[in-house]
């Protein structure tokens, strides 16, 4: 017995798992183009963190580290930030969100040399841990990461 087709959708199977996810691609993760650089991108955010109040636990060099450890790797930072009187609203809920908070947000620049912004949806982090009674808060964490990620991928 012949099975037509099988070998013509494996093949398109397999291309579409060996081709890059799109920026947007991935689940749970809010992405932005940026026209500034990766270190620009972060700079942004960062001053537009600090003017809102926002504290900065740290900001690491993911291609300087790996520049170090001898592996290149296109430009890459990340960022993370909180703030506790929002965040600890979802610890009250559910303690294992801690694995997701700070908040952290990605720059990097891709194949072509855009520059994306990526963070976790407060709504993916909720639902991520069952977290169904803080509706207001993850609104206000969703409303206020999609004005700050602007300011930070805008032109000026």
């Amino acid at each position: 017995m012949k099975m037509k087709g099988i070998v013509p959708a494996a093949g398109l199977a397999l291309a579409l798992l060996a081709s890059p996810l799109l920026a947007n691609d991935v689940p749970g993760m809010v992405v932005k183009e940026s026209p500034h650089s990766v270190s620009v991108t972060i700079d942004r955010l960062e001053s537009v963190l600090e003017a809102n109040d926002i504290a900065i636990a740290l900001r690491w060099d993911h291609a300087s580290n790996a520049e170090d450890a001898g592996i290149p790797l296109r430009e890459t930072e990340l960022l993370i930030f909180g703030n506790p009187e929002v965040g600890s609203h979802f610890f009250t809920s559910a303690q294992s969100a801690g694995i997701d908070l700070p908040l952290k947000a990605l720059a990097w620049e891709d194949e072509e040399g855009q520059v994306w912004l990526g963070y976790n949806d407060p709504a993916h982090i909720a639902e991520r841990h069952g977290i169904d009674d803080r509706a207001e808060v993850v609104q206000g964490m969703s409303q206020a990461l999609d004005n700050l990620s602007d300011a930070a991928t805008s032109v000026d």
